[in-house]
């Protein structure tokens, strides 16, 4: 990868990392009044609104209402629907610790399945970067015993699910613009979440939630976009090692918003996490 794309790939997903943080905090702040469906159903129905409203200012966004490939498109977004809601459904069954752990296994399938079907290379310092991510989540996360029961195969199913959906961005990035692939991602998903609204939420809106609305329904848009210009820009098998960040990243943002002390093993994690990745980015900087 020449050089220029290794610092694209950086700072797409830093931007990507930092606009999931915010959209996470939004979360926060509407869950006591809205459901998880009710939630993503305003960040896409807001998205399509957005993207529709681009389209119309610039002429040259519109190819990308009439897709390629709209099978990749619905396969990609039917997969990351049952992924979100088998991992809403695991948070009941399983600790939060044991179900960020399984589901941070994502970058070791993608990087598995990247080689057969993206023909992707996996590289010394590529290895390195899952391997210490993953040693640096179980570190901060410390799952028990409790990732041992059959409830934990959901978490590693949703994982998996999770890695395909990696496997297709990356593939509609070969032929689809960045704003098609966001447009039928909120296009899409919207009717399926409103599958499980049972009632006009829109009724319940208060004043105070629309800082918060305004955070899901932006902050959920950037976050994709800048995710899939970093699929754009590099590999997945070095694009997802990155968000092993966002564990560290979360961490520091309920400690500076809500006051959550910062566990000793945050830090001990985040820096098996961050050597792995900056010998990775080291190894992919030599080899250009």
């Amino acid at each position: 990868m020449p050089h220029r794309s290794i610092l694209a790939v950086v700072l797409w997903m830093s931007g990507a990392l930092l606009s999931f943080s915010a959209t996470a905090i939004a979360v926060r702040a509407l869950a006591p009044a809205f459901s998880i469906f009710e939630m993503l159903a305003v960040r896409n129905a807001a998205g399509v609104l957005i993207l529709l409203a681009l389209a119309l200012l610039k002429p040259e966004l519109r190819p990308g209402l009439k897709p390629r490939r709209f099978r990749l498109h619905l396969m990609r977004n039917v997969l990351h629907f049952a992924g979100t809601d088998g991992w809403a459904y695991g948070l009941t069954l399983l600790p939060l610790a044991t179900v960020f752990a399984l589901e941070f296994t994502t970058p070791a399938w993608v990087a598995l399945l990247a080689i057969p079907l993206l023909k992707e290379t996996m590289t010394r310092g590529r290895l390195v970067a899952v391997i210490l991510g993953f040693v640096g989540i179980l570190v901060i996360l410390r799952p028990g015993l409790e990732t041992l029961q059959p409830a934990s195969l959901l978490m590693l199913g949703v994982a998996l699910s999770f890695a395909l959906v990696a496997i297709m961005t990356k593939r509609l990035t070969m032929t689809e613009t960045t704003f098609s692939i966001l447009y039928f991602m909120n296009l899409l998903q919207l009717p399926m979440n409103l599958l499980g609204v049972s009632r006009a939420f829109w009724l319940h809106v208060q004043p105070s939630h629309a800082l918060p609305l305004v955070g899901i329904s932006v902050g959920g848009l950037l976050a994709h976009y800048c995710l899939t210009n970093a699929y754009r820009q590099g590999d997945a098998t070095m694009v997802v090692p990155l968000d092993f960040m966002r564990i560290p990243l979360i961490a520091l943002v309920g400690w500076q918003f809500y006051g959550e002390a910062l566990d000793p093993f945050v830090f001990l994690g985040s820096g098996c996490i961050i050597v792995g990745l900056l010998y990775s980015l080291h190894r992919e900087a030599r080899s250009a």
